[in-house]
């Protein structure tokens, strides 16, 4: 077994700083530098900020020495370093495009108010083989109003990511929001990355009537409840929404019944048993969200000992169809998975968190009333949604104390939910 990156993210800053002051040819692994320089972000201090800029003031032309020099921007933007503004500045010029991408990204990051810096990156849209969307986000992020005639033409690009965040930008620099609908609309594009993108334009324009449709886009929940949490963090402060007019969108997106959905795939017939449960594994989660509505509608009786099947063999290592087994678990009311719920309600491993939102409101689908206690326990949490999730699934189980809790709840939609739901209780 290889073993030599088994310690290589427990470095110290000294250690880290050593291998970037190596020369590429004297590292074991010339892929140190990239780690190391990924590492330094973990050290916030005048001497890493120094080392990442002074790799990229090295302009060894070297591949790995190339790859690490563009991840030490990254990190300065990371770090917010605004005393490396004028190195990561002049990577603005640089002959390629993805330290420029970087360079772009960090300098929103840090902040500026340097209208000539800003005019150089607005120039790069005239440049060849650019990644325009950064550009054209940062430039709006700055209100850089002498960029609009720049920004215009991207409307109209082949690539919707591109169109989404022109569209967007004009809105922002002119308060003109009567093409938003254009980047609403890419949300049931098929391209699932159209559909992703769209939304932070939509975040970014802070396009309140958006919210039901992005509730409604089949993308995986991390991006629509991100997308409402942070229209909801601007919107309700201001008073320009009400927590009464995104409650429903709300519920909806933890729910995540593929019901609610308006989904951008089709089924020519209905597909076999087994296709549907391998769909659960796409990466698109349209087809994901396509094959739960169809195993749910086409294959109530027989669906549930499929699901257990691809739980022992696969799913439960693989935290994306996880997630579908443990939701369609409890739509289909399949008492023999409550042990696979109770299992991932319990399950801390970062990349299975959205499965124990999940699983409580599966065992609420079960009606597994013995489980209270166990969802009780959740609502101790930070995360969000595993502690909305709860809530919900505590009502559907007739235990209302949960409100009484949640009312004085530092997170501003949690207070908001439960207040809403004493006062229709009083």
């Amino acid at each position: 077994m290889d073993k030599r990156f088994f310690n290589i993210f427990n470095l110290t800053e000294d250690q880290a700083i050593a291998i970037l002051k190596k020369p590429l040819e004297e590292l074991e692994d010339q892929s140190e530098r990239y780690v190391a320089v990924s590492h330094l972000i973990n050290f916030p201090t005048e001497r890493s900020i120094q080392a990442l800029i002074d790799t990229i003031e090295d302009h060894n032309p070297q591949m790995y020495h190339r790859i690490a020099r563009r991840k030490a921007v990254e990190s300065l933007g990371r770090l917010k370093a605004s005393v490396a503004l004028p190195v990561i500045a002049s990577c603005l010029q640089d002959d390629d495009p993805y330290t420029v991408e970087n360079a772009v990204w960090a300098i929103g990051e840090i902040g500026t108010d340097d209208n000539s810096l800003l005019e150089n990156m607005a120039q790069l849209l005239t440049k060849p083989e650019q990644n325009y969307r950064v550009i054209i986000q940062t430039l709006a992020k700055f209100d850089y109003k002498p960029a609009r005639d720049r920004i215009e033409p991207f409307i109209d690009s082949e690539d919707e990511s591109i169109s989404s965040a022109a569209i967007s930008a004009i809105a922002r620099l002119t308060e003109d929001y009567s093409q938003m609908d254009k980047v609403v609309g890419f949300l049931h594009h098929s391209s699932v990355n159209a559909r992703r993108a769209c939304i932070q334009d939509l975040i970014d324009a802070e396009y309140y009537p958006s919210i039901p449709k992005i509730a409604q886009s089949p993308i995986s929940l991390v991006f629509r409840l991100r997308g409402i949490r942070l229209l909801a963090a601007t919107g309700l402060p201001s008073g320009k929404i009400t927590f009464a007019e995104i409650e429903t969108s709300l519920d909806q997106v933890i729910r995540d019944h593929p019901q609610n959905l308006e989904m951008v795939h089709e089924y020519d017939q209905t597909p076999a048993l087994e296709f549907l449960i391998r769909e659960l594994y796409h990466t698109d989660f349209g087809r994901c969200y396509l094959a739960s509505q169809t195993l749910l509608t086409e294959y109530p009786t027989q669906a549930g000992e499929a699901l257990m099947k691809t739980y022992e063999e696969e799913a439960c290592s693989d935290y994306g169809a996880h997630y579908h087994v443990v939701k369609l678990i409890g739509w289909l009311k399949y008492q023999p998975g409550k042990a696979i719920l109770i299992e991932a309600l319990n399950n801390t491993q970062p990349q299975f968190q959205k499965s124990r939102a999940a699983a409580a409101l599966a065992l609420a689908n079960l009606g597994a009333t013995d489980a209270i206690p166990l969802i009780k326990e959740t609502l101790n949490t930070s995360i969000f949604d595993l502690k909305y999730a709860s809530l919900l699934a505590l009502e559907q189980l007739e235990d209302l104390s949960g409100w009484a809790i949640a009312a004085n709840d530092k997170n501003l939609l949690i207070k908001a939910k439960a207040e809403s739901n004493l006062g229709n209780r009083e």
